[in-house]
């Protein structure tokens, strides 16, 4: 399988791999959401009681960041997925929410602050 490229390239792969296995029975959007959850809560689990100090040393392992890698894949798959199956435009998502979090938190008052927009 060659690698895909684009975001649009990794969706239509996405795509082709679950209908070649017949899941999208198993992919509504309750499910997906679902994924998506446990998908994080695998990748937090790797930082689980760990400070920050331990975290930056097993960053430096290839077999640690490879675990880190696969997660966030997983969490990414499913995001994909649910974008896919539920005709979402993640470019225009991302793009418009950008816009909002700016207003929300503009250079002026957030640069350096890790305060909610409300606080």
């Amino acid at each position: 399988m060659t690698s895909p490229d684009s975001l649009s390239e990794m969706i239509k792969a996405i795509q082709k791999f679950c209908e070649e296995r017949d899941w999208d029975q198993f992919h509504p959007p309750k499910d997906l959401a679902i994924g998506m959850s446990t998908e994080s809560n695998e990748l937090l689990d790797l930082f689980r009681f760990k400070s920050e100090a331990q975290i930056q040393e097993k960053m430096q392992s290839a077999e640690f960041k490879e675990k880190v890698s696969d997660e966030l894949a997983d969490v990414f798959f499913f995001v994909l997925r649910f974008a896919q199956l539920n005709q979402i435009d993640l470019t225009t998502a991302m793009q418009r929410k950008l816009q909002k979090n700016a207003a929300k938190y503009p250079v002026e008052t957030a640069k350096g602050s890790n305060k909610k927009y409300n606080e």
